[in-house]
Formats: structure tokens, sequence, C-alpha cells
């Protein structure tokens, strides 16, 4: 019984959050279109867009390899694996001891290797100069994730999210400075890897400044459906990812009670809500910059996660 009880906690979070992802960036389009006194598409439409692109026909390029057809599938999957890895909104699941910061890196790291080369597949200079940006931003967003982690382990002795989430939870922490640092530059982090505004602006399809959209013009049909998905997966991994580690209040952990599963559950649902908000009102109150300041913008998170990484070892060893 206790072993159907881990199973279905461990779908439901899995199920929770392909359910969840579309709603989430229709709420950032939402809260942005408010703000820009815009009446903007339904909370919904993210939906409806999956669901339209999945009834159309792929049409693919003569010269696209097998490569070509096969990524958007991988990207998906992988992006699914690593967002229901990360705890949500209960600690100690059944896939836990698998849930390794620097294999959520890992798997990060093969989606957009996957992206990066389908854009180059079919030879288009769009293609091409997407994917040369988007591997420009992951040679600075991976070393700077690993920092964090290396804060983290450091903090809480284990890379596990779940044993970090449950330090935070149990233990007293009080003001660090390291761990305020390793936050700022996870949000930096996670802005650039979403291509979010300033490092893209999702909403726009300009060739001299597009990234993410510029590897996806020659998909359609199901394939864009898949990567469209994995892209809101992913903007939703990242959110939950801070919440977990920085926001770890609310989680449900010890006996799987229905009470505490539940409040964890809306919990969650509330600081995804919270930290959407705070991306939209981020993003319509900056200005997008130019794609050579992006390596300075990830320079700085880069800097700030070694600052944390090493005033808490510093610290550690007075």
């Amino acid at each position: 019984m206790a072993l159907i009880v881990e199973l279905l906690a461990q779908g439901l979070q899995m199920a929770i959050v392909l359910a969840l992802a579309p709603l989430l960036t229709g709420l950032v389009r939402v809260v942005k279109a408010r703000l820009l006194r815009r009446r903007g598409p339904p909370i919904l439409q993210p939906y409806r867009d999956l669901l339209r692109l999945l009834r159309k026909d792929v049409l693919l390029a003569d010269n696209a390899s097998s490569l070509f057809r096969t990524a958007p599938y991988l990207i998906f999957a992988v992006t699914w694996v690593a967002a229901a890895l990360v705890p949500t909104y209960a600690l100690g699941l059944m896939f836990s001891w698998s849930v390794d910061l620097i294999a959520i890196v890992a798997l990060l790291g093969t989606a957009r290797f996957a992206l990066a080369l389908a854009g180059m597949d079919v030879g288009t200079s769009f293609g091409g100069i997407g994917a040369s940006r988007e591997m420009m931003i992951a040679s600075l967003a991976e070393p700077a994730m690993l920092l964090i982690a290396f804060t983290l382990a450091l903090f809480a002795g284990t890379t596990q999210l779940s044993g970090i989430a449950a330090y935070a939870l149990t233990e007293e922490i009080g003001l660090r400075v390291s761990l305020l640092l390793a936050a700022v530059a996870l949000v930096m982090v996670a802005i650039a890897e979403n291509g979010r505004i300033p490092v893209d602006n999702p909403a726009t399809h300009l060739e001299l400044t597009m990234v993410h959209e510029a590897m996806v013009l020659e998909y359609s049909g199901r394939h864009l459906a898949l990567i469209e998905a994995a892209a809101s997966l992913k903007l939703l991994l990242y959110l939950s990812l801070i919440a977990c580690v920085f926001l770890p209040f609310g989680m449900a952990f010890g006996e799987r009670a229905p009470l505490p599963m539940l409040l964890g559950l809306l919990a969650w649902i509330a600081k995804l809500g919270l930290l959407g908000v705070l991306l939209a009102v981020f993003e319509t109150s900056i200005a997008k910059m130019r794609v050579f300041r992006v390596g300075e913008f990830l320079g700085g998170a880069l800097m700030l996660g070694f600052l944390g990484t090493l005033l808490l070892f510093v610290s550690r060893g007075m």
C-alpha cells in the first residue's frame, strides 16, 4: 500500500507539472498585457495554441535529417523529466534520490544541445544564428549554475534538492549573504535560460535579436507544439527551483497525509503565481539589452555565484 501511495504522489507531481506549465505562461502574458494597458490574450490561450498546433500537419524541409524529426520529442521528454523531478509540493518523493541539482543542469544541457543541433540541421541562417547565440548563453549560464550548486552544497551538505529544502525547513539559517548572492545569480540564470527580457523577447521575431525563436522557425505542427510545451515546462522548472531552494515553506514532508499534501500543493501554486507576477513586472519595467551585453549580464551571475561559494567556504573555515 505504501508503494502505491508513493507512486501516486510521484505521478501526481509529474501530471500537475505538465498541466500547469502552459497556465504559468498564460499568467505571465496576461499580467504583462495588463501592466501595458492592453487587453491581451486569455490566460488559457497557451492551451489553445498547443491544441491548434497538434491538429496541424507537420511540414519538413527536403534536407531535414532524422535528427530534426526526433529532436522535439527528446527536448520535451528531457525537460519534462527535469521539471517533474524538482520538488514542488512535497519532499522525499519516490524519485527524490535522483533529484540532484547537477543532474538537473545536465538534463537541461542535453535539451539545449539537441535544440541547437536541430536549429542548424536544415541549414538556414536564422537557425545557425540562434544556435550560436544559445551556446554563447549556455557557456556562461551553466558555470553559474554549477557555482550556485556548490554554494548550496556547502550550505546544506548535499546537492540533492530534497535535502537542501529539508535543511532550510528544519535548521536555523539566519541571514546569509552567500545565499542572497546565490538567489540573485539563480534568478539571472533563469531569465537568460528562458529567453526572457532583458536577454531575449519571446513575443517578437526580430531577426537581429531573437535566440530561441530563431532555432524553431522551421518547425510546425506537433513538433512545434512539443517545443513550445518544453519552453513552458522550462519556465516552470526554474520558478519551482527558486521556490524549492529559497522559499521551501509549505512543502509537505514525512507521512503522505492528504491535508499536508493539499496544503503543500496550494502553497506551491501560490508561490508559482507570485513568481510569475514578479517576472511579468520585471519584464515590463526594463528594456531589452543588446546581444553583446548578454555576456556581461551572465558574467555578473557567474561572479555572484563565485562570491557566494567563496564567502560560504571562507566562513566555514573560520
